[in-house]
C-alpha cells in the first residue's frame, strides 16, 4: 500500500513536470499545436487525472490506520511522513473527483484560452501536491505541501498573461505566503509543546509544559488559525479570491474555489483537532476571535456577492463567504457543528465547481461576463441553466438539495454548542447570508427564462460540447443526490467528529 500511496502522489508531479520541460525545449513556445498533438495531449492529462485519481481513492479507503510511508527525515526526529486517516479519505475522494471533472472540461475550455501545454502541466502537478495534502501525516509534510500548493497554482492564475491577471497572481502569492509564515509561526510553538507533530485525533499538545506557556501557545494558534485562513478566504486576508477568480480560466476558478479554498479548512481542523485539540481553546479569546471572524466573513461576503455585477467576481464572493460557513462550524468545537462543516465542505466542492462552470460556458460561448448579460440565456443553452440552477438551490439551502442539510447541522450545532450569544447570533447570520444568496444566483435563473424586456425574437442554440456539459451536469446530479441521500456521508462525517472531541 505504501507503493499506492506515492504513486498517487507523484506520478501526476512527474508527469506534469515532464510536460512542462518539453514545453520549455521547443523552440518555439508560442506555436499553436496542430489538432493531432492537443488531442494526444488531452489523452494523456486524462490518462493521468484518472489513474491518480483511482490510486488515491484506491490507497485511501484499502488502508489501515497503521499504514504510513516515511519518505525521508528533514531533520533528526521530523520526517516527510504520510498517513491515511478518515479526514484524509474524505478531502482526497471529493478532491479527486472534483479534479478529474474540470480536468475533462478544460479539454474543450482551454482551446477559449490556448496555452493549453503550459495550463495542464501545472493543472496535472498541483493534483499530486493536493494528494500530498490529504495524506500528510504530520504538521511539518502538510506544510511543506500546502506552500508547494500555492506556488504551482499561482501559473493557473495568471495563465492569460495579460497585466490585471499578473497582479492578481502577485496578490495570490503575496496572501498565500504571509498566511502560510504565520502557520510557520504556530508550528515553531508546535514543536516546543506538543508529544509529536504526527496528527493525533484529539491532538498532542502536551499539557504539563503548556501550562504556564497558555498565553503564547493562544496566540500562536490564533496566528495559524488567521494563517492558514488565508487560503479559506477568512476576513482579513479575503481580498486575493475576488481579485484572482475573474482573470484566471474558469476550469482554475471553479478548482481554486472548490477545491484550493478547501485546503485551508484541512489546515485549520488539523491544527485545532489533531494538534492542539479542541479542549484547549474551547472558552478562550481564541475561538471568541475565531468565531467573530468567520461571522463577519460570512454576512460580508454575501453581501458584497449581491452587489456585484461581474458573475463570477460574484461567485468569488459567495465563495468568500460559504467557506467562513464552515470554519463558523469548525470553531463551535461542537461535533456537530464540525459534522455540518464536513458536509459543507464536500458539498460546496461539487457545487460551486460546478456555478464556476457554468460560468465558463457563457464566456466561451457567448462572451459574457456580466449579470445583465444574462438575461435571456436559458433559452440558448437550457440544460446548462437547469444545471446551474439545482447548484444554486443547493447552496441556497433548500431541500432536499445537499446544502440544506450542512446548515441545518451548522446551526443545529451553534444552538448546542454552549457558545453563549453565538450560539443563536451563528444561524441568524446564516439565515440572512441564505437569503442574500437566493439574491444573488435566482435572478439568473428567472431573467436566463424569463428575460421580459430583453426578450429577442428568437434564440440560438449555444449549448456546450459534451466534454463541458456532462462534467457540469455530474456535479450538478451529486448536489442534489448528495441531499437526498445523506446518510452514509452524515454517518462518516460524524465519526470524524465524535472522534476527536
Amino acid at each position: 500500500m505504501s507503493v499506492v500511496i506515492l504513486l498517487a502522489i507523484f506520478l501526476p508531479i512527474i508527469a506534469g513536470t515532464v510536460s512542462l520541460v518539453q514545453l520549455a525545449g521547443k523552440k518555439n513556445k508560442d506555436e499553436e499545436p496542430s489538432q493531432e498533438q492537443l488531442t494526444k495531449l488531452h489523452y494523456n492529462v486524462a490518462r493521468v487525472l484518472l489513474i491518480t485519481a483511482a490510486l488515491a481513492i484506491f490507497a485511501a479507503w484499502r488502508s489501515g490506520s497503521e499504514n504510513g510511508v516515511t519518505l525521508f527525515y528533514l531533520m533528526k526526529d521530523i520526517p516527510l511522513y504520510f498517513h491515511i486517516d478518515d479526514v484524509g479519505r474524505l478531502f482526497v475522494t471529493f478532491i479527486s473527483i472534483v479534479w478529474v471533472l474540470a480536468g475533462i472540461y478544460s479539454f474543450e475550455y482551454m482551446k477559449h484560452e490556448g496555452k493549453e501545454q503550459r495550463f495542464f502541466g501545472f493543472y496535472t502537478i498541483v493534483f499530486g501536491v493536493l494528494i500530498a495534502l490529504c495524506f500528510a501525516g504530520n504538521v511539518v509534510t502538510l506544510y511543506l505541501f500546502y506552500e508547494l500548493m500555492s506556488l504551482t497554482t499561482v501559473p493557473l492564475v495568471l495563465h492569460n498573461g495579460s497585466r490585471e491577471s499578473i497582479m492578481a497572481a502577485l496578490k495570490y502569492l503575496f496572501y498565500s505566503m504571509c498566511g502560510a509564515y504565520m502557520g510557520l509561526f504556530g508550528i515553531f510553538f508546535l514543536y516546543r509543546y506538543c508529544d509529536t507533530l504526527n496528527f493525533v485525533a484529539g491532538g498532542t499538545l502536551n499539557t504539563a509544559l503548556a501550562s504556564g506557556n497558555t498565553k503564547i501557545l493562544l496566540f500562536a494558534v490564533f496566528m495559524m488559525l488567521v494563517g492558514f485562513g488565508v487560503k479559506a478566504g477568512m476576513f482579513p486576508m479575503h481580498a486575493w479570491l475576488p481579485t484572482a477568480h475573474p482573470v484566471a480560466p474558469s476550469p482554475a476558478s471553479a478548482v481554486l474555489s472548490g477545491i484550493i479554498v478547501k485546503c485551508g479548512v484541512l489546515s485549520i481542523i488539523r491544527v485545532v483537532y489533531y494538534m492542539v485539540g479542541a479542549d484547549f481553546i474551547r472558552g478562550t479569546w481564541v475561538q471568541t476571535a475565531w468565531m467573530t471572524l468567520t461571522l463577519i466573513t460570512v454576512f460580508m461576503g454575501s453581501l458584497l456577492a449581491f452587489k456585484e455585477k461581474i458573475f463570477k467576481k460574484r461567485l468569488a464572493y459567495s465563495t468568500v463567504s460559504q467557506a467562513s460557513y464552515i470554519l463558523f462550524g469548525l470553531a463551535a468545537l461542537q461535533p456537530q457543528a464540525m459534522t455540518g462543516a464536513l458536509l459543507h465542505s464536500v458539498f460546496h466542492a461539487f457545487i460551486k465547481s460546478a456555478l464556476f462552470m457554468t460560468a465558463g460556458v457563457f464566456i466561451y460561448k457567448c462572451h459574457r461576463t456580466r449579470v445583465e448579460e444574462l438575461p435571456g440565456v436559458g433559452r440558448e443553452m437550457p440544460k446548462t441553466i437547469w444545471c446551474y440552477t439545482f447548484a444554486s438551490l443547493a447552496l441556497i439551502g433548500i431541500p432536499p438539495a445537499s446544502g440544506f442539510i450542512s446548515k441545518w447541522y451548522l446551526a443545529e450545532g451553534a444552538l448546542n454548542a454552549g457558545i453563549g450569544a453565538y450560539g443563536w447570533i451563528g444561524p441568524v447570520v446564516l439565515l440572512i447570508s441564505a437569503l442574500l444568496t437566493a439574491g444573488y444566483l435566482l435572478p439568473v435563473t428567472i431573467k436566463g427564462f424569463f428575460p421580459g424586456d430583453a426578450a429577442k425574437e428568437s434564440y440560438e442554440n449555444l449549448e456546450p460540447s459534451r466534454l463541458m456539459l456532462v462534467p457540469l451536469a455530474i456535479l450538478a446530479a451529486l448536489t442534489l443526490l448528495l441531499g437526498v441521500f445523506p446518510n452514509p456521508l452524515i454517518s462518516f462525517a460524524g465519526k470524524i467528529a465524535a472522534s476527536v472531541m
